[in-house]
This record gives C-alpha cells, structure tokens and sequence, in this order.
C-alpha cells in the first residue's frame, strides 16, 4: 500500500504542475488545465488517504495540517478554475492565475517534508 500511495502523491506533483504552468504559459483557462487540476486533486487525495491509514504513531504534525491545508486549497482552487472559467471575467482570470501559483508553491510544502520525513 505504500508503494501505491507513493505513486499516487507523485502523480498529483505531475498533474498540478502541468495544470499550473500550463495555465501560466498560455495565459488563459482552458478545459484540459481543470482536468489537470482535479487528475491532481483526485491523485492527492487518494495518496494521502493511503498514507494516512499506514501512519502508526500520527506522523509529524505539521506534516498532517500543512497537508489538510494543501487539499482544501487545492479543492477551492479547483473549484474557483470552474467558476472563473464559465463566469469569470478577464480580471478574474488574472487573479486566478496568480492565486494558482500561490496554490501550487503551498501544496509543494508539504510534498517535501514527506519527501524529506522518507529520507530519515
């Protein structure tokens, strides 16, 4: 099961990141960049729930919160991308790109303590 989780965190790494700098490249919204989205939110969300059902002693703390705190952002992200994508206006879209990079940079934080908590 670890093996999986592991798997399932670093697809989340790719599906984001190519959701967001794909985003930030084209300067625009597109319907591929919400599937990368949620493929990475899914992919997230299924890793840590593996994760969590191995962790035996609570693992470190503030892995766990900055990790919920991740997936509720990763959750508002995507559901902003819909609403901006559908009503959004070109304001709205300039302030999503911003607030997806903020996203992406916050979810990286607790990607590497778990890459680093690995390592000891």
């Amino acid at each position: 099961m670890l093996a999986a989780a592991i798997i399932f965190i670093n697809l989340a790494l790719v599906f984001y990141t190519i959701g967001v700098w794909g985003e930030k490249r084209s300067s625009t919204l597109q319907n591929k960049h919400l599937i990368f989205f949620l493929f990475g939110l899914i992919c997230d969300t299924t890793g840590t729930t593996l994760m969590s059902s191995l962790a035996t002693n609570g693992g470190n703390i503030v892995h766990a919160i900055t990790g919920g705190v991740a997936l509720i952002l990763m959750l508002i992200h995507a559901v902003w991308a819909f609403l901006v994508k559908w009503k959004g206006s070109a304001k709205a879209q300039h302030n999503f790109h911003r607030f997806s990079l903020i996203v992406w940079i916050l979810w990286l934080i607790p990607y590497f303590i778990g890459v680093t908590m690995s390592m000891l």
